[in-house]
């Protein structure tokens, strides 16, 4: 913009001494030439001060970010409300986190330790099965430790030790997804609550002023209603991820299931290995 401002004021002032050379000669062309002079530095002038309100007029006219939208309606809903509801998001993720990471270090290719286990039993014996379980992370492995350490003992005792340790570890893998399922109760629970408390606010303004007025109404029940609508965002979010937990653990489960009856079935086939 201001290359073509100067760009017009050095064309102007090169046709205003055009004109001052040939005033003497022609003058009604000299005349028309400075109006229409004048007429193209007005109208660059118009140009120049409308440019600034058409790139206010753009500014206020283009669209917010998602993260912008948010961060405003997060506000709107007044931060007693929403902070609780951010504070139980930010929780139950941490734990769906933790748990996300625990379940995936607890997958194990029980077929490939199968295997390993049922060939070290063959050729070396319990002690060196036991050492490939004890290497190999993963709850199936460490049934199999658990089964091969009481291997003297009898099928019936191994057996036994299998099912009973097998409910321990089934334990630790539903660790704290009883506090995911209480933040998921939890959240809409808050929003409601701000909704409530909103409503009895609009509804005492409205008594105050005397009258049921639409700015008083509209404005009192939208901040009453966003502390409901993130709770259920929140509740939603954890709810996916709650779901994939319960299905990777079933998952899991399935799988350390499978594998101890094909692990007794190595036993009863090795039951006189070596120890």
């Amino acid at each position: 913009m201001k290359k073509l401002i100067a760009f017009l004021t050095v064309a102007g002032m090169l046709t205003f001494g055009v004109t001052s050379v040939v005033v003497a000669q022609d003058q009604p062309a000299a005349q028309t030439e400075q109006a229409a002079t004048d007429t193209a530095q007005a109208q660059a002038a118009a140009d120049t001060t409308a440019a600034p309100q058409e790139t206010l007029v753009a500014e206020e006219e283009a669209p917010q970010s998602f993260h912008q939208v948010l961060k405003q309606k997060f506000i709107e809903g007044g931060a007693l409300w929403m902070f609780p509801i951010l504070f139980v998001l930010i929780l139950g993720l941490g734990l769906v986190i933790e748990r996300i990471l625990y379940l995936n270090l607890s997958t194990t290719n029980t077929q490939k330790l199968l295997n390993k286990v049922e060939t070290a039993l063959e050729m070396e014996g319990v002690t060196a099965a036991k050492e490939i379980c004890k290497n190999t992370r993963g709850p199936v492995a460490s049934i199999f430790y658990q089964g091969l350490d009481r291997h003297a003992e009898g099928l019936e005792i191994v057996e036994k030790s299998i099912v009973s340790y097998g409910g321990v570890l089934m334990g630790r893998l539903e660790n704290n997804l009883s506090w995911v399922a209480l933040f998921i109760a939890l959240a809409p629970m808050l929003g409601f609550l701000g909704t409530v408390v909103g409503m009895v606010q609009a509804f005492d303004a409205i008594e105050a002023a005397g009258d049921i007025s639409p700015t008083v109404v509209a404005g009192g029940m939208k901040v009453a209603l966003l502390t409901t609508v993130f709770g259920l965002i929140v509740a939603i979010i954890l709810q996916i991820f709650y779901n994939y937990l319960l299905a990777k653990i079933d998952s899991i489960v399935n799988s350390m299931e499978d594998a101890t009856i094909s692990f007794m079935d190595i036993l009863v086939k090795n039951k006189n290995a070596k120890k």
